[in-house]
């Protein structure tokens, strides 16, 4: 990007000092606060995939509701984390700043200028060209500091902008720093989509130490252009654990069922559906739904007809597998083991 480019964003952020001062005022504590007690004790990596263009960010913390304060991303974009204290304006400023040409690094600059709670702050920055950038405060409690990656990345400790590519990983309040090292380097040898490169690395985190207090809720949130239900929006993943013992699990947990219910199949996962799968679910579409005199099908068909197949389309759709259904004669393993596994059980 040219350098009067860069500085026409400069020069607009400045213009804008009045309006987006007050936002940050609003965000300020009337009264420092008693930081051992209010910090939120987190740890988090935000990412970029330059395969997929997908952006996302993972977090732990020892703090309710994590999810709805530190993660912010926007597809084409960029993915922040905003931690510690959190100053959400490092989300929602920082993203405009880089829709409007600005790096990373020169989003969270701009921000930092207008910060006046600055050193209790802990960030980390992704833009949609890989460029990475993290700050930990100089008052965050040890352990605290972040890594980025690239062979350019750095490691840095407190009162220090680190930069880097494709990833930044950020910590404060934790056992050591085995916490960013694990993030960071399960995340470099990880291989699948965005989402399972995070999820692993934030796995990876918690056995490095985590946070000196424990675990009580995460959050995964990718963003891809009409990657959300039916390419309506473009939340791919966004996945909230609002308060739990093993929170980290429990995000694992939800990612498989979100991945089954949201995400479209798999070319590999695709099956005809032969006489020996239709004499599979021809029972369970001839006796359901339960309740109602109305049945999926309403004869036996022993093969995949044009009514068996309309059946167990209305039964996917019941069902909520919505985006993998299909009416090529084809179904999708992952959806057929769910169906019969969840009633071998009944």
């Amino acid at each position: 990007m040219q350098r009067t480019a860069i500085n026409a964003v400069i020069l607009l952020s400045c213009s804008l000092f009045t309006v987006h001062c007050s936002r940050l005022l609003a965000q300020q504590p009337i009264s420092a606060p008693h930081h051992l007690r209010k910090l939120a004790h987190t740890y988090s990596i935000v990412a970029y995939d330059s395969v997929s263009g997908d952006l996302g960010v993972a977090v732990q913390s020892k703090f309710p509701n994590v999810g709805g304060i530190v993660p912010w991303a926007q597809a084409g974009v960029g993915a922040v984390a905003t931690q510690s204290l959190g100053n959400t304006a490092y989300g929602e400023r920082g993203l405009e700043l880089i829709a409007q040409g600005a790096t990373a690094e020169e989003a969270l600059r701009i921000i930092m200028r207008t910060d006046t709670m600055l050193q209790d702050r802990q960030v980390g920055m992704v833009d949609a060209r890989g460029n990475a950038a993290s700050f930990t405060g100089k008052t965050t409690f040890d352990w605290a500091g972040g890594r980025t990656g690239g062979a350019a990345g750095q490691t840095g400790g407190k009162g220090e902008v680190i930069v880097g590519r494709g990833y930044t990983a950020q910590a404060n309040i934790m056992v050591s720093d085995q916490t960013v090292k694990n993030l960071a380097e399960t995340f470099e040898r990880s291989k699948g989509s965005l989402a399972e490169r995070l999820m692993a690395a934030l796995k990876a985190g918690q056995a490095g130490g985590g946070d000196k207090r424990g675990m009580q809720s995460a959050a995964l949130l990718v963003v891809r252009k009409n990657g959300g239900y039916l390419g309506a929006n473009d939340r791919f993943v966004d996945i909230r654990v609002y308060d739990a013992r093993d929170p980290i699990a429990e995000l694992e947990r939800l990612l498989a069922l979100h991945k089954l219910h949201f995400f479209p199949s798999e070319k590999t996962d695709l099956v005809t559906i032969s006489p020996t799968i239709v004499a599979q679910l021809e029972p369970i579409l001839l006796r359901e739904p339960a309740g109602q005199s109305d049945k999926w099908l309403e004869a036996k068909q022993g093969r995949a007809t044009p009514e068996f197949l309309e059946g167990l389309k209305n039964f996917m759709y019941w069902e909520n597998y919505d985006v993998r259904v299909r009416m090529d004669g084809k179904i999708d393993r992952v959806v057929l083991d769910d169906i019969l596994k969840k009633r071998s059980r009944s």
